[in-house]
């Protein structure tokens, strides 16, 4: 209590008194408790990564005159440099654990813009403290991750959000009206394909040493990843490619080009994953077998059951340049989803495409568009935008708005996109040739089955390292 009532400035009491005494109140935000904020006050935001993607989000965040910027959090002073500019009074440091630490009874929130392997620790960290947290995309790094943000988000009673920005946009709740007016029929099929990597990925570990950058705390930009020298191939750009940082183009792209997916279909965890890598997408020609790195290109088979015990739903997705074959109804010369990718919905009456964040829902052939009518909009438009959702439902408080990814959705959505890496890290374990089909005209591939329940791969043992990390003495992850 004592340190909450220093958080209470005289001003502010001598103002909340003569509100009062007027008639009307402002109840200051130590009273409402963790995670609450008073009606009339800005939402006091922390960033966690402030450069490069970061310094994008602060910025969407600052736009709103709800919101103030109180303190800044990265390890790389150059990269972070445009939003100190930015954001002069916002207190700065390098170590989130220090800022969460020294800020708690200054912040309301968190916004946590990192590589992928320190989202969970910093949000978690940042949830327990009852901090409102929106964390970017791939929710986690890993599958155990994952399980343990969607379960705190409920324990500790925070608003919280991930950074798939098409969850919040029109296209994607007008695909849902249109598949739940029966328009396409039931789906069974369900193929997405991605642009990316448009970053160095199936690579060997890179070697050689390097000095490190002046302005780069190299050990805390590790975080809970085990030590390895300083390299320019992982820092600033290419740690996506790596998998003790990134999570590679599924993990960059897939919490975009699925998440249509997800809120169209009754499905939750897969039961199988099938992947694929083709040997001619290697640098050398021969199997992938990079076990610190992501292939330049794979092909992964999602089987799921649905949830109305309606039979199952395949989802395959293609990155690295392979694409699934172009359907029939396709006009000459029509684009084949967007410019990053798409997704096709393959169903018992007609197939539907979308672009990347579930933009520009259109049935095939493209001509029923005009020729049928559209159903009427039964589900609420985020007008304001995913940041701003956010920040609404964090003043809101607890229970009182929704978010359109909330780490209860993201969270196994996350978890089931990771699926998919755990059987590309798997690909070059020993004896996953036992699990690979010996067509010649097909460059392999391994199937995993997957006991959600128990988060398990129960036909190869060997692919369950994958599923939770060893972190480096030092950091802990809240359970």
């Amino acid at each position: 209590m004592k340190d909450e009532k220093k958080a209470i400035s005289r001003r502010n009491f001598v103002r909340d008194a003569s509100l009062a005494a007027g008639g009307m109140m402002i109840i200051p935000r130590h009273v409402l408790g963790r995670g609450f904020i008073a009606p009339s006050d800005k939402l006091h935001i922390a960033g966690i990564g402030a450069g490069g993607k970061g310094a994008d989000d602060l910025k969407n965040f600052s736009g709103s005159p709800k919101v103030n910027i109180v303190a800044l959090c990265d390890v790389d002073e150059k990269r972070s440099a445009e939003s100190r500019e930015r954001f002069p009074k916002a207190k700065f440091y390098k170590d989130f654990r220090e800022l969460l630490d020294k800020e708690k009874n200054n912040i309301d929130a968190c916004s946590v813009s990192t590589p992928d392997n320190i989202h969970a620790i910093a949000a978690l960290s940042a949830m327990a403290m009852g901090k409102h947290v929106y964390c970017q995309k791939p929710l986690t790094h890993d599958i155990y991750e994952a399980r343990l943000m969607a379960e705190a988000a409920k324990k500790y009673k925070v608003v919280t959000q991930m950074g798939n920005q098409g969850g919040s946009s029109d296209g994607v709740r007008q695909a849902k009206e249109m598949y739940d007016a029966g328009m396409i029929g039931d789906v069974h099929t369900v193929q997405v394909w991605t642009n990316r990597p448009i970053w160095p990925q199936g690579l060997p570990t890179p070697t050689g040493k390097f000095a490190v950058p002046k302005e780069l705390d190299w050990n805390l930009w590790l975080g809970p990843a085990k030590y390895v020298d300083y390299n320019p191939a992982y820092c600033p750009w290419s740690w996506r490619g790596f998998n003790a940082f990134g999570t590679g183009a599924l993990g960059d792209m897939a919490c975009h080009m699925m998440d249509p997916v997800f809120r169209l279909l009754p499905i939750d965890f897969p039961t199988e994953v099938e992947c694929s890598i083709p040997t001619s997408w290697t640098p050398d020609g021969k199997e992938a077998k990079y076990p610190d790195g992501f292939p330049a290109a794979s092909m992964i088979h999602l089987k799921y059951p649905r949830k109305d015990q309606k039979g199952t739903i395949r989802v395959s997705w293609y990155d690295g340049g392979l694409l699934p074959a172009l359907p029939d109804e396709l006009l000459p010369g029509e684009q084949f989803g967007g410019d990053d990718g798409g997704a096709l919905f393959i169903g018992t009456k007609g197939k539907m495409m979308v672009d990347c964040y579930g933009e520009r829902p259109r049935l095939l052939p493209s001509k029923l568009m005009a020729e049928t009518t559209m159903p009427a909009q039964t589900i609420p438009r985020v007008p304001e935008g995913h940041y701003l959702q956010w920040v609404n439902a964090c003043i809101a408080g607890f229970g009182n708005a929704k978010t359109s990814s909330p780490f209860e959705y993201a969270g196994p959505f996350t978890e089931s996109i990771l699926i998919g890496n755990l059987a590309i890290r798997s690909w070059g374990l020993e004896d996953t040739h036992k699990l690979k089909d010996s067509d010649p005209d097909n460059p392999g591939r391994i199937k995993l089955l997957w006991d959600a329940k128990n988060m398990r791969i129960t036909n190869f043992e060997p692919a369950n390292q994958f599923v939770k990390r060893d972190y480096r003495e030092g950091w802990k992850i809240l359970s």
